[in-house]
């Protein structure tokens, strides 16, 4: 054993359970490539400054739990701890927005926050997001929570809700923002939560803490502030959502961990998750690209979190439907057998076959053994006395049933076996 470990609060993804990962990740993924979204990949590592403008100089992700570090040049960088900024600092990079809007976007990758370790709870954590810029529409938002919720669907997840509320916008907020702070100063609150009234006192309600919480049951509500512009966009997104069959919840408390949102915005939580609830979410951010720099471009988009989906899957015991990463093993006697089968396994890769080969040099049972582990529908053995013959033998491991086929037709067989459109 090595005397290195995965760092406090990470993880390994190693097979099988990469497995789950991978399938999570192309279930959220495929629907967004059906909607028009693009993939991008930005960098694991920003300027500072573009997530606390971005994310917010008062959030806990900026004032706690970033990965800094300060290079030999002297940037101050910080490992991404969310994925919206880095991708609409690289829209707008690229000038994308001055082509056709909305830009659609999707992306995956790891994110990292220097947090609590618990379960569903992790320092390094993989996410699949969707952002669309450039366009302020209903449509829009009630598209992208669509998709979402019918990957969610498509997995098999069924105990999750969504949860919605309209954060009001530049017009609205400031008399809300007034009334909250007032409010909120008349509590008694800690030091650092006090701070927070006067950066951003809608951070005020998203604390966690049971002594908070009880003593915001009166709190001012964003609904009953709503101008009636915000009113008709938020109005429209519920009666798309329900014409579309996606069951909400209406949350007037729900704020989300990040300053930049306005207007719509919506988490998705699994009550088999415990404390951690959430496996993912979004909103609309209407103001974030002038905060970094940018021009006006309304924009709106979600993350889900895989590592929370697979939980979420597992603590309703969804089997997910994994394809078996071997379709057929060579088992080898035999130094001709080694050549000869090794041969037919490329050729089989190259039609698009998932084989695999006994290597090492193992005899008959452990090979057969490597085969019955592996997965593998089919086995090619051969042997000296097969041959002599001309042929090797096919293998149903589920069935037994085992067919000698000439040796330049192997592969074709195979593939005939598992019905591959080329071997027709």
């Amino acid at each position: 054993m090595s005397s290195f470990s995965a760092p406090k609060g990470t993880y390994d993804l190693i097979p099988p359970d990469s497995a789950d990962f991978l399938a999570v990740r192309e279930a959220i993924s495929a629907p967004l490539r059906r909607a028009g979204y693009g993939y991008v990949e930005t960098p694991g590592f920003e300027q500072v400054e573009l997530f606390a403008r971005g994310v917010g100089a008062s959030t806990d992700i900026v004032t706690k739990e970033m990965y800094t570090l300060t290079t030999k040049g002297g940037d101050e960088l910080a490992l991404r701890p969310e994925g919206t900024a880095s991708v609409l600092r690289a829209a707008l990079q690229a000038n994308l927005h001055r082509g056709a809007l909305p830009v659609k976007l999707w992306y995956s990758g790891s994110y990292y926050r220097y947090e609590r370790p618990q379960a569903g709870r992790y320092r390094h954590f993989s996410q699949v997001g969707a952002e669309a810029l450039g366009a302020e529409d209903p449509a829009l938002d009630a598209e992208l929570v669509i998709l979402a919720a019918d990957a969610y669907r498509t997995l098999g997840l069924r105990r999750f809700r969504l949860l919605l509320n309209s954060l009001g916008d530049a017009e609205c907020r400031p008399a809300y923002r007034s009334a909250l702070q007032e409010f909120l100063r008349g509590l008694d609150l800690d030091e650092d939560t006090r701070a927070r009234i006067d950066i951003n006192p809608l951070r005020v309600l998203d604390d966690k803490r049971e002594h908070v919480q009880a003593q915001l049951a009166d709190a001012p509500l964003m609904r009953d502030h709503l101008c009636q512009g915000c009113k008709s966009y938020h109005e429209q997104v519920r009666e798309l959502l329900l014409a579309a069959e996606v069951p909400f919840e209406d949350d007037p408390r729900l704020v989300r961990g990040l300053d930049y949102y306005t207007r719509t915005t919506f988490e998705f939580v699994h009550d088999g998750l415990g404390a951690q609830s959430a496996v993912g979410g979004g909103g609309r951010y209407d103001g974030l690209s002038e905060m970094i720099g940018g021009p006006a471009l309304p924009s709106v988009g979600w993350a889900l979190g895989v590592d929370r989906t697979v939980l979420a899957l597992r603590a309703e015991g969804v089997a997910l439907d994994v394809p078996s990463g071997t379709d057929v093993f060579a088992v080898p006697v035999g130094e001709e057998a080694r050549r000869t089968l090794f041969a037919a396994v490329t050729e089989l890769r190259r039609h698009g076959v998932a084989a695999d080969f006994a290597y090492g040099g193992k005899g008959m049972k452990n090979a057969m053994k490597s085969a019955n582990r592996s997965g593998a529908r089919f086995a090619l053995v051969a042997g000296e006395r097969d041959l002599a013959e001309g042929v090797v033998q096919l293998k149903d491991l589920e069935s037994g049933e085992q067919t000698a086929v000439p040796v330049a037709e192997a592969a074709s067989a195979v593939r005939a076996k598992l019905n591959c459109p080329s071997a027709r």
